[in-house]
């Protein structure tokens, strides 16, 4: 039995990296989670993992993008698991350029994944949690906490160059969380964000000989960081290193558990002591 027995939790980009380890934390805890990929494989492999550890999940693959995502995700929770308490808007890629050179394509692709899926998700999933505080309440019962938790970056807080895009869109994500906060209040859900530092995954690894890339929707998008570069964040990180998923995973949890239930409307930075 864990702090999280009992509830269902959403988490998209849950194949890989930091999703993967959310998910798996949240189902450690007691949760039955609801995970999402871009593909099919690494989302069956946490799936399958969660389960091997005792643990219920249910993968939902495809592109948060998708018109047809979010009513989807909110459908494999309710007839699963049968609600839902726990929202992790996670899924996302960095695509980088200096705005002269980003096209608008290079925008928006970004825009869609960190600030307008989480907003259709957590569009389609307020008629489930309102129903579901709507007979909680009839019952004369308590209406319990449930939580959202956003994934933001520090480069939402402060800006980076050559992400000009990331940046408006995790700044954005302050925005909805913050609004949301204020509309779902009497709901008794809470919503924060998590806006994470320097965290060691595929999308911060040094590339590979000849550069490494992933394949968004036909778009061949370069990623990992120069090893220079990630020496130079690193010095300027009070803790000295680049944090693991599983310490990404943690700060998620704390806006997850009973702990954090009169928290709301706050961003958490995970970022080793680094100040924007």
């Amino acid at each position: 039995m864990g702090n999280l027995s009992g509830k269902t939790a959403l988490v998209t980009g849950a194949g890989r990296g930091i999703g993967r380890a959310i998910a798996t934390k949240l189902a450690a805890e007691g949760a039955s989670v609801v995970l999402n990929d871009l593909d099919p494989e690494p989302a069956a492999e946490t799936a399958a993992a969660v389960e091997s550890a005792g643990g219920q999940a249910v993968a939902c693959p495809g592109s948060v993008a998708d018109d047809d995502f979010p009513d989807r995700f909110v459908r494999t929770a309710t007839d699963t698991f049968g609600g839902i308490d726990i929202v992790v808007n996670n899924a996302g890629y960095t695509w980088d350029n200096v705005i002269q050179k980003m096209g608008d394509e290079q925008w928006d692709a970004i825009m869609d994944v960190h600030l307008k899926a989480p907003f259709r998700v957590l569009r389609a999933a307020q008629p489930v949690i309102a129903e579901a505080v709507r007979a909680e309440r009839a019952d004369g019962g308590a209406v319990p906490c449930r939580k959202v938790v956003n994934i933001s970056s520090i480069a939402g807080l402060g800006g980076n160059a050559g992400q000009s895009n990331y940046a408006a869109a995790k700044a954005g994500v302050t925005g909805l969380t913050k609004t949301l906060a204020k509309e779902w209040g009497r709901y008794n859900v809470t919503v924060n964000a998590v806006a994470f530092g320097l965290i060691s995954t595929r999308l911060t690894a040094a590339p590979a000989d000849g550069g490494s890339t992933i394949n968004i929707q036909g778009n061949e998008i370069s990623i990992g960081l120069n090893p220079d570069l990630s020496s130079t964040m690193e010095t300027m990180i009070p803790l000295g290193r680049g944090g693991t998923p599983e310490e990404a995973a943690g700060a998620v949890y704390l806006m997850c558990a009973p702990e954090s239930d009169y928290v709301s409307g706050q961003t958490l930075v995970c970022g080793g002591g680094f100040m924007v």
